[in-house]
């Protein structure tokens, strides 16, 4: 546990940004599932529609440096790819 009193505030702003954060990657992770069901379930229109939230989500975790940029561009990639895929 920390000694000094900053760094007993330090811990208390860690944990806060912490459940923050977690939502965010939360939100990234239900919405892109959603994409990836829909995909799984071949159903394009579906797949489309959930398409907008799931880019929106991973657009809003990396401006807030939740996860890297280039990681919110390689998963909007693939999901745009696998969409494409389908018939």
């Amino acid at each position: 546990m920390p000694q000094l009193k900053a760094a007993k505030k330090d811990l208390r702003k860690s944990q806060r940004r912490r459940i923050v954060n977690d939502r965010w990657r939360l939100a990234v992770r239900k919405t892109t599932r959603e994409v990836q069901e829909a995909i799984a379930d071949k159903d394009k229109k579906a797949a489309t529609a959930a398409l907008p939230k799931a880019q929106a989500a991973l657009d809003r975790a990396a401006r807030r440096n939740i996860i890297h940029p280039n990681k919110a561009a390689r998963r909007k990639s693939r999901l745009l790819k696998a969409i494409s895929k389908l018939k």
